[in-house]
């Protein structure tokens, strides 16, 4: 009794941040949804902070996923009892109506204070390093296909066939610039390799940085074990998910990694002799979930490629498949899942990938 009213007695509030460059507008709200404050501050730190400690009670804060939103997490989440960094796509109710600073920050306040927030999950402090190192280092990687891309697709332009990885070797690209006999267009070639070499340069650094910092995470020996996980997939997928207590379910972990299924249905019960009964016809299958962390869905698929390719357990599971008469992309991505699933278990608990055990369960 007395924790209830000690709850009771305590003051909540609820403050909404619509953040911008240069000004962020606050609404604060009661429990009971009335105004307490509405206030346009300058985004800096020391004023930011200075706002929160100058309110009393027990302080829920939130703001929308951006640009600013992992440096406002690690700055404001001492200063308040909770904080909801929110997904600005889930929530359809900042769309409507009108739309200014004060109303956008009103809105955030109520659905916080309501409990209709979507959060973004961002992570622990100690991995920030890590996290940031997986960026750099995915980041050289995308630069660095993008120009392989312009380089072929300024020679294809001209009709010239250049499949294969030949057209970016050093040693035989003297060869490929005789063939482009405009001026313009084979300076811009020279300068396009001499990007592609500034890239290539600058990622075997970046790779070794980012490897020397995930071992020192304590899941990296557990997912080293499974098929198909190389050092830098186990990299990543340590800087991406951090801790597998995120996703209480494999299937969670599936439609962030993007595979994890969308299906619709509707009206699944109709009426039979004056009763309700299920309807025949089922929930129909809208393909591959599209709102999922695109780095993460290429590490499960390489890795299923990489493991139906090697032998062990996981190549037999994808034959078996096949062998059932299931396609090969199919398959690929049912290993995906199984994949997944591996990371995920084994990761909670702490144990190695045994093939022998998975031979038993899948036997049962």
């Amino acid at each position: 009794m007395k924790c209830v009213k000690d709850i009771a007695k305590r003051v909540f509030r609820y403050i909404g941040m619509d953040v911008h460059k240069d000004s962020t507008t606050a609404v604060v709200l009661d429990a009971q949804g009335k105004l307490v404050m509405r206030v346009t501050l300058r985004t800096e730190a020391s004023t930011l902070v200075d706002f929160l400690r100058g309110l009393s009670g027990t302080l829920y804060l939130t703001f929308e996923e951006g640009t600013y939103s992992a440096w406002l997490c690690t700055l404001l989440s001492p200063s308040v009892e909770k904080l909801v960094v929110c997904n600005p796509r889930r929530n359809a109710l900042l769309k409507q109506g009108n739309k200014s600073d004060p109303i956008d920050a009103h809105k955030l306040a109520e659905l916080l204070r309501l409990g209709s927030l979507t959060p973004v999950y961002h992570g622990s402090p100690e991995l920030r390093t890590l996290k940031e190192l997986a960026r750099s280092y995915t980041t050289l990687v995308q630069d660095g296909s993008r120009v392989m891309s312009r380089l072929k697709a300024l020679y294809r332009g001209r009709g010239i066939a250049c499949g294969g990885t030949q057209v970016y070797s050093p040693r035989h690209r003297a060869r490929w610039l005789e063939r482009l006999t405009e001026p313009g267009v084979r300076q811009r070639a020279e300068l396009l390799y001499r990007q592609l070499d500034l890239l290539l340069k600058l990622r075997r650094p970046a790779r070794r940085a980012l490897l020397a910092q995930s071992r020192q995470h304590p899941g990296h020996k557990i997912l080293r074990t499974i098929p198909g996980l190389g050092p830098v997939r186990v990299a990543l997928l340590l800087a991406l998910l951090q801790t597998p207590h995120r996703f209480p379910a494999k299937r969670k972990l599936w439609g962030y990694g993007g595979l994890g299924l969308i299906t619709r249905g509707s009206a699944q019960h109709r009426l039979v002799q004056g009763e309700l009964v299920v309807s025949s016809k089922g929930v129909m299958v809208r393909g591959l979930n599209p709102a999922h962390n695109h780095v993460l869905k290429d590490i499960f698929k390489g890795a299923a490629l990489a493991a139906s390719q090697r032998p062990g357990p996981l190549r037999e599971f994808y034959a078996r498949c096949v062998a059932n008469g299931t396609k090969d992309y199919l398959a690929r991505l049912s290993l995906a899942r199984k994949i997944a699933t591996l990371v995920l278990t084994l990761w909670k608990r702490g144990e190695v990938f045994d093939a022998q055990r998975l031979t038993r369960e899948q036997a049962v």
